[in-house]
């Protein structure tokens, strides 16, 4: 049986044409049937090298008038992808591999598959040493680890899935806010889907400012706040959700709150260091999770 494969590419401000160019080469050699459709999201930054991977055979290249976001550029690209699998890629990441797409195409009876996220070894510059530590140390995980959590430690930046299943999860998270990730996790969960995790990684290479990142990773605090309020998603299932109920329970988060605030502008200068320390970036973001729950009476 010919199995056949849509690689999905959503792009915004950022030179996606290595990446399509070495999923190109791969695709031609091995004789892979698949096409590759790329969207860029109303980039404010052109990049005329994009323009040019439409000369590819089955690549097509397509440009939002409106800025979706995140989970809209996805949507838009399940609903016109040619094929039932799909292989969604973040327009920064870069397979380890020659052989990237191979492996996935053997999974191809699960509903989900995963083959990790990691990140270069060579530090970058002090600017974005905050993002490259998270990453290197929270987000590149091995498959023994990652079968024991297989929701929770799906990375987004790169997986496989079946084009109905993401259509159905999809329509539930269609509000333009940061951080849905979690929550597309978890209404896999609930669908009881098929996860399987396996050793075929991609170097996630676009990494932010740590200003930029701080206010991310804040913001899908709001997020997980809102979705709480919403009754979308429960209060125990990110581990900072865990780690207020524990704080709850021995009435302590105002004591906690207190604390951290003391030493908040010292965090703060520690995460715009060459050294960034990742326990204090969970007490630091543990305290405004706090504080968000007290504002909203969440």
């Amino acid at each position: 049986m010919q199995i056949l494969i849509s690689i999905l590419i959503p792009t915004y401000n950022y030179n996606v044409f290595p990446l399509v160019e070495k999923l190109y080469n791969e695709i031609s050699k091995a004789v892979i049937s698949c096409d590759i459709l790329v969207c860029d999201d109303a980039s404010s930054i052109p990049f005329p090298e994009n323009e040019s991977i439409g000369k590819f055979e089955n690549v097509s290249y397509i440009v939002s008038e409106n800025n979706l976001g995140r989970t809209g550029v996805r949507q838009l690209l399940a609903e016109k992808a040619r094929y039932d699998n799909l292989l969604f890629l973040d327009a920064d990441v870069m397979p380890k591999s020659d052989n990237f797409i191979s492996p996935y195409l053997k999974e191809i009876a699960n509903d989900v598959v995963f083959g990790g996220i990691t990140y270069q070894e060579q530090p970058p510059s002090k600017d974005m040493m905050l993002r490259w530590k998270y990453g290197r140390e929270r987000e590149t995980v091995s498959v023994a680890e990652r079968i024991k959590q297989p929701y929770l430690s799906i990375n987004s930046g790169c997986f496989m899935i079946k084009r109905k299943l993401f259509l159905r999860v999809s329509e539930k998270l269609q509000f333009k806010k940061y951080g849905l990730d979690n929550y597309f996790k978890e209404l896999l969960r609930k669908e009881n889907v098929t996860v399987h995790h396996f050793e075929n990684p991609a170097d996630h290479l676009g990494l932010e400012s740590n200003e930029k990142f701080l206010q991310k990773a804040l913001e899908a605090i709001d997020t997980t706040v809102y979705l709480e309020k919403e009754i979308r998603l429960a209060d125990n299932v990110r581990p900072i959700q865990k780690s207020y109920l524990k704080l709850k329970r021995l009435g302590m988060t105002g004591l906690f709150s207190s604390f951290i605030s003391v030493f908040k502008k010292r965090m703060e200068r520690n995460f715009v260091s060459a050294n960034p320390n990742l326990y204090w970036f969970d007490l630091y973001r543990l305290r405004y999770y706090i504080q968000l729950k007290n504002k909203k009476n969440a």
